[in-house]
């Protein structure tokens, strides 16, 4: 049977199912769903029993949208919603979704907006035949959110297209024929970087992450030249766990080489990953390295991503369903779990977790409905790798502070842009606000600003304290007014040049190049000044070298290499990683329910992996495996 006779099928029982009063103009496959174009929308919303009905008979999602015919155009759809919603709801954007038949409406009081018990919002969706939704206004306005959006808004029909050529690959059936399921580490295994493996069965290529290496000059790409990923367009899906680039920095490279189907995240990975990989260009362009795409072939991902929440399950092939669960580790991070086969087997992905409540998350989920096998990180994994509490991180935190403004000095404290600023933030605000150190101006170098203003458009993959604190008591962290945005080279020089007390945040984390050289190279002779490192250095970077207690530090300055004498304070201050340690690894599978029959380790260095993987098998009696790059284990 092909899939236009599926969807011929597929139609007939739509129409046998709905009463001849309510028009139904359409049928279509669009990703996973089965989409029915309407032209009585309210005809549907007022009989959800079809839905269900025709849900359970067909085995799908559905949803209904709106014939374009009777949908209002855009310009006269805004006008109609600023009629409708009060003024004192403070309307601040509106953003359309044509191909979805969607409409985001953004305002400071959504309770205002959406009237007692939804009558507004009925009124809008009757008035303009949009779906509408109610959000809440970012206190502070991404530039990286707005442009994505304005770009799909614009893509409209391409991505229609998209959607409906992905729907008919993923109805296209099962094949018959012996069943397997087999994943091959393409990067990122007894290393941390280039993150990729291929999940492959009798049905299925899917693709976790694909990540680069950016502490490394050489082996920086995962191995996707293989005969088994070869050609790139035989690859169904790619799933990105996070935004961090050793997990999306390639993404772009696989458009670019011919792969054009879905990408499966969550909306805040999306969002991140897009800043991420066009700094990765800027940054790649001032080294002078080789540039490995284009910000067109960022566009391309941007159009092909297919966004999920939490607890959001889809089918992305014919054999393999995928649900995203909170990984803890930054905002949006998932561990990816794939039920594969009608109850065949199921693996999951955990990407890299934190199995322990932060400043900013809930702790990684390790609850599944069903669970044979799972991928875990281990990059502190080491038996002598502990990391202290978060409130032992924020003691030492405070007490590097003190030490480092009592001499008259600077502290510099090179940081992701996403995550680690955002949690050494909110303790810097929460010290200072309590009158525990010194309030001093903190700068926010690099992408911080843009990353935290991305975490304000994202307030639900918040912790339930944080959000309860912005949603109930209106006060946001990330929003004090101890935080100055470094806007500017002029502004960065005069913060170097000043001999006024202050805090800097900036990137790049491992100190591979970014603003926080800038300060560095000024700052590092000068014994009053600290560096304190917040989170992992990786082997070879210049974090590391300083770390090891380096006297002298070559930079490429210019061209030129330059030894810049190292006389400033050198902290770590561990705790606030976004990573599990040993006994967070540990506790995270020993309290997984249901208990995986077999754990796979990787992205950590070598002995880590080799370590913890045998400490799970001793302890627990699970099967475990510490695989090299380019090995192949099969499942089924």
């Amino acid at each position: 049977m092909t899939v236009d006779d599926v969807l011929r099928e597929t139609k007939g029982k739509v129409r046998g199912v709905i009463p001849p009063s309510i028009d139904v103009s359409d049928v279509e496959f669009e990703g996973a769903l089965v989409v029915i174009y309407t032209k009585h929308p309210d005809k549907f919303a007022k009989n959800e029993d079809i839905v269900r009905q025709l849900a359970k008979m067909l085995q799908r999602r559905i949803a209904i949208r709106p014939d374009p015919s009777v949908i209002t155009d855009t310009d006269t759809a805004e006008r109609k919603i600023k009629n409708i919603v009060p003024k004192d709801a403070e309307l601040t954007n509106i953003y359309f979704l044509p191909e979805t038949g969607e409409v985001t409406i953004e305002v400071m009081k959504p309770g205002v907006a959406i009237g007692k018990q939804g009558i507004l919002l009925n009124e809008i969706r009757k008035t303009i035949n949009w779906s509408p939704k109610i959000i809440r206004t970012p206190p502070i306005q991404s530039k990286t959110v707005q442009e994505i959006r304005g770009y799909l808004r614009s893509m409209s029909d391409e991505r229609k297209e998209i959607l409906r050529k992905v729907g008919r690959k993923l109805h296209r059936g099962v094949s018959s024929g012996e069943r397997f399921v087999r994943v091959t580490g393409l990067g990122g295994f007894r290393q941390v970087g280039r993150s990729c493996s291929l999940l492959h069965t009798q049905d299925s290529k899917i693709m976790i992450d694909c990540g680069v290496d950016v502490s490394s000059n050489n082996a920086t790409t995962p191995y996707i030249h293989l005969p088994e990923v070869l050609p790139l367009e035989t690859i169904d899906a790619v799933v990105i766990t996070h935004a961090h680039l050793d997990h999306s920095g390639l993404v772009p490279l696989l458009y670019k080489y011919g792969f054009d189907g879905p990408i499966y995240c969550t909306p805040p990975t999306r969002d991140m990953m897009t800043l991420l990989q066009m700094d990765y260009l800027k940054v790649a362009a001032a080294d002078g390295k080789k540039i490995p795409y284009s910000a067109e072939n960022i566009r391309d991902v941007i159009k092909h991503c297919i966004t999920m929440d939490y607890g959001d399950t889809t089918d992305i092939t014919p054999d393999a369903r995928l649900t995203l669960h909170n990984a803890g580790h930054i905002l949006g991070s998932s561990i990816a779990h794939l039920h594969v086969g009608e109850g065949l087997y199921n693996i999951a992905f955990s990407g890299d977790i934190k199995y322990e409540r932060t400043w900013l998350f809930n702790p990684a989920v390790n609850r599944f409905p069903r669970l044979e096998a799972i991928y875990v990180e281990s990059t502190y994994g080491g038996r002598d790798d502990f990391q202290p509490t978060r409130k032992e991180a924020t003691d030492r935190l405070k007490d590097i502070v003190q030490t480092c403004l009592k001499k008259k000095g600077k502290l510099l404290v090179p940081v992701f842009a996403v995550g680690r600023s955002q949690e050494v933030m909110i303790v810097l605000e929460d010290l200072m606000r309590n009158k525990k150190i010194p309030k001093v101006p903190v700068y926010l170098d690099g992408m911080i600003w843009e990353a935290t203003a991305i975490h304000t458009a994202y307030p639900e993959y918040l912790n339930n304290k944080l959000r309860n604190q912005i949603f109930q008591k209106g006060e946001n962290p990330l929003l004090s007014d101890i935080f100055e945005r470094v806007d500017s080279h002029e502004m960065r020089q005069k913060i170097v040049g000043s001999s006024d007390l202050c805090i800097v945040l900036a990137t790049s984390g491992m100190m591979n190049g970014g603003p926080v050289m800038e300060y560095f190279k000024e700052w590092a002779n000068d014994k009053r000044n600290s560096i304190a490192f917040v989170g992992y250095q990786g082997e070879g970077t210049i974090g590391r070298r300083i770390q090891k207690g380096w006297g002298e530090i070559p930079l490429n300055i210019g061209g030129n290499i330059v030894n810049v004498k190292m006389n400033m304070n050198v902290e770590t201050c561990d705790g606030f990683s976004g990573h599990s340690d040993r006994r967070q690894l540990l506790n995270f599978i020993n309290n997984m329910s249901p208990r995986p029959e077999r754990v796979i380790f990787g992205h950590g260095e070598e002995s880590k992996c080799l370590d913890v993987s045998s400490t799970v098998h001793k302890k627990y009696n699970i099967s475990t495996a510490a695989p090299m790059n380019l090995e192949t284990i099969r499942f089924v």
